[in-house]
């Protein structure tokens, strides 16, 4: 099992939602198109305790292993998934990780604010520090062997699709051997799978071996991130607004579900303050 980096990353502890603000949009300004457009998709995670592994990193044992038969059972299996038959591994991977197979996908985001939703969706955790990461996907992107920069080059992108993706690689394997010694971290965007997908303004990181370990990789890298600490203490603070801000479960997980998820945290009260403190607090 992986553990957090020996030498902590660049943490950034921000006092206020003012700070946050300033410290959310840092760096993003592109003189190249006079356009503010940052290179940076963030994770947001409930505590600074949290690391960058992978679900199949978190099977622990030999999951390198299982990683073949895993995504072979579920294509096997899936049979009421609409996919045809043609569909590449890329897009059967970004498949299996939205619906929660172990992978070696990590989950990201372009928005900052939705990473900071994940990062005070659970009360539970308000007694500890929260986590924004922000990775640099664009120059992360230069570590990548020439073919694969080339083919972002070619599309004009700086991350993958599996249209992209596909013609210059097909098989994991193929992803390790095209740089066998020096391990490299790719991104990647998934279809349009549903309106989550779209409203998380999501995409994956994917680590040209499942035993790469991002953290480790970043240790070696630190110009390419950094992270920001939320303070327990300002949790409530920051959630409250965000849900004025219509960041919440009923947006980012359309259906009953979310709008379930969402009612319940809503109306949880906060340490202190009387159960009946919040009951006019959602008008229609």
């Amino acid at each position: 099992m992986a553990t957090s980096p020996a030498n902590p990353p660049i943490d950034i502890e921000v006092q206020s939602w003012e700070e946050l603000q300033h410290v959310l949009f840092r760096d993003t300004w592109d003189g190249r198109i006079g356009r503010f457009r940052s290179p940076f998709v963030y994770r947001g995670v409930r505590s600074r305790d949290y690391t960058l592994t992978t679900s199949l990193q978190r099977l622990g044992g030999q999951y390198h292993e299982l990683e073949h038969h895993l995504l072979r059972n579920f294509r096997k299996y899936a049979h009421d998934t609409p996919m045809m038959d043609t569909a590449s591994l890329w897009n059967w991977l970004a498949v299996a990780q939205h619906h929660g197979l172990p992978t070696r996908l990590l989950d990201w985001t372009y928005s900052p604010y939705v990473a900071l939703h994940f990062a005070t969706d659970d009360i539970e955790a308000y007694d500890r520090d929260g986590v924004i990461w922000a990775l640099n996907y664009v120059k992360a992107a230069e570590y990548m062997p020439e073919r694969l920069q080339d083919a972002l080059r070619m599309e004009g992108s700086n991350v993958f699709t599996p249209e992209i993706l596909q013609p210059v690689c097909t098989t994991l394997r193929e992803l390790a051997d095209m740089q066998p010694q020096q391990p490299y971290v790719l991104f990647l965007e998934p279809p349009s799978l549903d309106a989550r997908i779209v409203h998380q303004y999501a995409l994956f990181s994917l680590m040209s071996t499942s035993q790469a370990v991002l953290p480790e990789w970043l240790e070696q890298h630190p110009e390419l991130f950094f992270r920001i600490i939320l303070p327990a203490r300002l949790k409530w603070e920051v959630r409250d607004k965000l849900d004025q801000a219509n960041i919440t479960e009923r947006v980012l997980f359309p259906g009953l579900g979310g709008l379930s998820r969402w009612l319940h945290r809503h109306y949880s009260p906060a340490p202190s303050h009387d159960a009946h403190s919040g009951l006019d607090q959602v008008s229609g």
